[in-house]
């Protein structure tokens, strides 16, 4: 496992900042629409799927977005 150096933010750090940043920018940031789109897709397999609910999926595919997004 790579180790971080103190002053490296983790990955739990990076993504409450950018959650925070899409709350104060709201549509202007540049990550609010694509966290959108992916929970809109999850929502969407939610409802298609019978293993998982809409909600479920919702979740997810926002979450997975939002991973993608503060990971690059």
């Amino acid at each position: 496992m790579a180790r971080q150096h103190p002053e490296e933010p983790t990955l739990v750090e990076l993504t409450i900042e950018e959650v925070k940043a899409m709350g104060k920018q709201g549509m202007a940031h540049p990550s609010t629409r694509p966290v959108l789109i992916g929970g809109a897709i999850g929502a969407a397999l939610g409802l298609v799927l019978d293993a998982i609910s809409w909600p479920v999926g919702l979740f997810i595919g926002a979450a997975i977005a939002l991973l993608m997004r503060v990971r690059r």
